[in-house]
C-alpha cells in the first residue's frame, strides 16, 4: 500500500476514534431516552445480525441497491460519454441535467409510485435516479477536459470513434469519472434506502422507519451504525482505487 493510502486510512482511524468519544459523550449527556451507548450498540448489533429478519431485511436492500446502481452506472457513463462528445447534444441536454440534479427527488416518488408501483422496482428506479446524474455530470466534465491534442492525434493515426474512446477517451477521463462513480454510489444507497423508508413492506428502509414508528432505539441506533460504517468503508475503498488509478496515469 502506498504512503498516501496508509495516511489516509489512519485518519480514518483517528477520525473513527473521535467519532465514538462524542458519541459516548452525547450518550452521557441524552441518556437511554433517545440513544444508546456505543458499547451497547456493539452488542446488540452482533446479536441482531444474526436473525432471520436480519439477513431478510439485508438481503433485500442488497439486491435493490446493486441494481439500482447498475443501472446508475450504466446509464450514467452512456449519458455523459455521448454528451460529452457531441457538443450540441451537450448544450442542449446539460442544463436540463443540472435542472433535474437541483430538484429534491423526493418530490418525484408518487410519479414513481404511480409508474412502479409498490415494491421492488420502485426503489431501484428511485435509487437510480439519485445516481444517474451525478455519474452523467462526472463523465461529461471527464471527456470534454481529455486533451485536444490527444485527439488530434487519434484522428491522425485514423482510429475509429469507438476505438478513440477505448484507447483514448476512457484512460485519459478514467480518475474524474470514478470521482463521480464514488459520489454516485453513495446518492444510489441513499435513493435505495428512502424508497424502502416510504414505500417498501422489506429492507433497512423499511426497518429503520418501522423502529422510528415504534420508538425503538435500539434498531434505529444500531442501523445507523452499520449503514454510516458501510458507507463510510465503502468511501474508503473508492478513494483508494481512485488515487491508485490516479498515480498511474
Amino acid at each position: 500500500m502506498s504512503g498516501s493510502g496508509r495516511r489516509l486510512i489512519e485518519n480514518m482511524g483517528w477520525l473513527t476514534l473521535a467519532i465514538l468519544v462524542i458519541w459516548q459523550g452525547l450518550y452521557v449527556v441524552i441518556g437511554d431516552i433517545a440513544l444508546r451507548s456505543p458499547m451497547a450498540t456493539l452488542k446488540f448489533t452482533a446479536s441482531f445480525v444474526t436473525t432471520a429478519q436480519f439477513v431478510t431485511h439485508l438481503t433485500e436492500t442488497g439486491k435493490a441497491f446493486l441494481m439500482a446502481l447498475t443501472i446508475a452506472v450504466v446509464s450514467g457513463l452512456a449519458i455523459g460519454f455521448w454528451l460529452g462528445i457531441k457538443r450540441f447534444a451537450s448544450d442542449v441536454f446539460e442544463p436540463f441535467l443540472i435542472a433535474v440534479y437541483s430538484v429534491p427527488k423526493i418530490t418525484l416518488y408518487p410519479i414513481l409510485l404511480l409508474i412502479f408501483g409498490l415494491g421492488l422496482s420502485a426503489k431501484v428506479a428511485f435509487g437510480a435516479i439519485h445516481g444517474i446524474v451525478p455519474i452523467a455530470l462526472f463523465t461529461l466534465n471527464a471527456v470534454r477536459n481529455v486533451k485536444p491534442v490527444l485527439l488530434k492525434t487519434a484522428r491522425v493515426m485514423g482510429l475509429s470513434t469507438t476505438a478513440t474512446i477505448q484507447q483514448v477517451i476512457f484512460p485519459s477521463a478514467l480518475p474524474e469519472i470514478f470521482a463521480g462513480l464514488r459520489i454516485g454510489f453513495s446518492l444510489t444507497l441513499i435513493g435505495t434506502l428512502l424508497g424502502e423508508m416510504f414505500a417498501s413492506q422489506r429492507g433497512l428502509g423499511f426497518l429503520l422507519m418501522n423502529a422510528i414508528g415504534l420508538h425503538n432505539v435500539d434498531v434505529i441506533v444500531m442501523l445507523t451504525f452499520l449503514l454510516t460504517g458501510f458507507a463510510g468503508i465503502a468511501g474508503i475503498a473508492l478513494l483508494l482505487i481512485n488515487r491508485r488509478i490516479t498515480a498511474q496515469i
